[in-house]
């Protein structure tokens, strides 16, 4: 899923106010008289949670809203991270392990012993209820992949017993691949959500208990429900979500089987849980209260960590002590906050934004220009990755180089992603331009000067005195990623490639970002919301939910049967990722971006459990103690 912009965030503004609707609560202090009866963690500034309902459109689906605040309360049938690698924990699952038969072609699931809020048990139905949603309203699920993921590589599916449930799928997958990017992507939904009003019986929607994929428009209408519960209007997808201030008194989404429950939720991200006295799980929680804390800044939150108003904060790179002599050992802390531990937290995840190849903006060349490789070739090449790192992150920070993850350390990365197909060169990127017909104007505005599809000319579709001048939004809160976008700007201009920036709030960044509409103006060309891409809820990082040809996550509709016949590859069978990654790394599917460190976290001392920290963002506060 996309994930938040960096925590570790260059600061050179002064210092600014907590967003003005923001409660902060002192807890009292480690070593006081009174052990502490809850926490206060941070948000990341400018990215509130803004979703509840956890099957949702790409435009709402980020780590904020789901790994940050709708797994404290739902939880997905199978838990990822163990430790600070993105493995399967069965410990934290729903599900035991799932086992395959058939030649690999027949799934079953065995649920544990959990319970909702209300007493229900979780059952096989409700694991039914998720997946005949998914067969209705598959489009609207942001990590559907068309022809390679579910629903549509599921035959039928057979409810066994309240306990067990059988998937029969139409032809054999590589296990590894269907647990970690298939059976990951279920939460399990209860029969009270079943209903098309508020005033209706549980269950009377038809969607939990029917047999797969037979009642899609009753399931059809149950989407509908919920999603405008939670803000969200499907015949409306563009407008503005008005339920945000009814999350903590919605009585649906008191329903839940996670350790936490929802007691205070407002649109600029204060939030406040409670502890979920039936959670049936292995962790239960000994805080009283979980308080999640919304900031407009970088420098405000580093303030409140100061001030003592936070349990768990993130330190800006401006107040680093010293740059860090390995990437992954945090140095000295800051004097300042000698009440806390630092811990650095590198998420399973590759940096990028994404080109718009269906984009008509630049006056309807964009997307044109975009679709040509010696273009991405010369644009990535004015990346000059290890040194944004050194200067903008203090060294805390890896390189992207190509769609799978480099840390934590894993056997995925080939040789030819690690060390860098594209490597800095002013000259290479010039040189790109100039033998395929642009007038490279250094510091202006490059145009087309030979028109066509020649191996010398601009290519398809791209007239003469076209130009090269794009609009790039990006996401504001911390001045790390603008610092970024303006040396990349100055690089980029270097070949005469003029790039004009706007500066947005996350969410506003993530709603624009989203795959083109046939029929509709879309104009948007780059979009950054400086986190990239999390490989979560798909796990293994074989990339058809962000680079297969018409995938949910796909934002700016990358198309290449390549790219689609090596995912394939590796989702149909046991075929190593090397073949895919290394032909990704050349073919440039969007622009590769520093990958710095997720955060520098500032823990209180005295606080326990909250490392290891996970590499997918999931934070576990039930497991949180003074």
């Amino acid at each position: 899923m996309r994930a938040p912009f960096r925590r570790l965030l260059a600061t050179g503004l002064a210092a600014a106010a907590l967003s003005s609707s923001a409660v902060v609560v002192a807890p009292t202090l480690a070593g006081a008289a009174a052990k502490p009866t809850q926490a206060t963690w941070a948000e990341a500034p400018q990215t509130p949670p803004n979703y509840i309902f956890p099957f949702m459109p790409l435009q709402y689906f980020s780590v904020s809203t789901i790994n940050n605040f709708q797994f404290l309360m739902f939880r997905p049938l199978y838990w990822f991270g163990q430790g600070k690698t993105p493995n399967l924990n069965l410990q934290l699952s729903l599900a035991n392990d799932p086992t395959y038969s058939n030649g690999n072609k027949t799934v079953t699931v065995n649920l544990k012993n959990y319970q909702w809020s209300n007493g229900e048990k979780v059952t096989a139905d409700d694991v039914m209820f998720w997946m005949n949603m998914l067969h209705a309203d598959k489009e609207q699920w942001a990590d559907y992949t068309a022809g390679t993921g579910i629903p549509d590589d599921v035959s039928s599916i057979t409810v066994n017993s309240p306990t067990k449930i059988t998937f029969q799928l139409k032809a054999p997958v590589n296990t590894h691949w269907f647990t970690y990017n298939e059976l990951s992507q279920i939460s399990p939904m209860p029969l009270a959500w079943d209903k098309t009003s508020d005033a209706a019986a549980a269950g009377s929607g038809g969607c939990a208990k029917a047999a797969y994929g037979t009642a899609d428009a009753k399931c059809d209408a149950v989407f509908t429900y919920l999603s405008k519960a939670s803000g969200f209007d499907p015949a409306n997808p563009k407008g503005a979500n008005d339920s945000l201030s009814t999350y903590a008194t919605n009585p649906l989404w008191q329903v839940v089987d996670g350790p936490w429950k929802l007691s205070k939720f407002d649109a600029s991200g204060n939030i406040e849980f409670v502890p979920n006295t039936k959670y049936s799980g292995p962790i239960k929680p000994t805080l009283k209260k979980f308080i999640e804390v919304p900031f407009t800044t970088d420098t405000a939150e580093f303030n409140a960590l100061v001030g003592g108003k936070i349990d768990v904060g993130y330190l800006p790179s401006a107040n680093i002590t010293s740059p860090a002599k390995s990437p992954f050992k945090a140095g000295p802390n800051n004097s300042r906050l000698g009440n806390f531990t630092l811990d650095p937290l590198y998420s399973w995840s590759i940096n990028y934004f994404p080109y718009n190849f269906q984009s008509t903006g630049d006056e309807g060349n964009a997307g044109k220009i975009f679709s040509q490789l010696y273009f991405r070739q010369a644009f990535q090449t004015l990346v000059n990755q290890t040194a944004y790192i050194s200067k903008i992150w203090k060294n805390y920070g890896i390189p992207t180089y190509g769609p799978v993850p480099t840390y934590p350390p894993n056997s995925f990365a080939s040789s030819y992603e690690k060390n860098n197909p594209y490597p800095y060169s002013v000259s290479k990127a010039k040189s790109l331009l100039t033998s395929h017909g642009w007038k490279v104007v250094p510091n202006g505005t490059s145009t087309c000067v030979r028109p066509g599809s020649g191996k010398n000319q601009c290519g398809k579709g791209i007239p003469a005195g076209a130009k090269l001048d794009f609009t790039l939004e990006y996401a504001t809160g911390g001045t790390a990623l603008a610092q970024l976008m303006n040396v990349e700007k100055s690089s980029w201009a270097q070949a005469g490639i003029n790039v004009t920036l706007r500066g947005a709030s996350f969410n506003t960044v993530l709603g624009h970002a989203v795959p083109c509409t046939a029929g509709e103006s879309c104009d948007w060309q780059l979009e950054n919301w400086g986190g990239g891409w999390v490989f979560a809820p798909d796990y293994y990082p074989t990339g058809e939910a962000i680079f297969q040809t018409g995938a949910g996550s796909n934002s700016g509709s990358y198309s290449s049967a390549t790219a689609d016949r090596l995912i394939k590859a590796t989702t149909d069978g046991n075929v190593s990722l090397t073949n895919y990654e290394n032909f990704l790394a050349k073919d440039l599917p969007a622009v590769y971006q520093p990958n710095p460190v997720t955060s520098l976290t500032e823990i209180r001392k005295g606080l326990k459990g909250v490392t290891p920290q996970s590499p997918l963002f999931s934070i576990t506060p039930e497991a949180w103690r003074f």
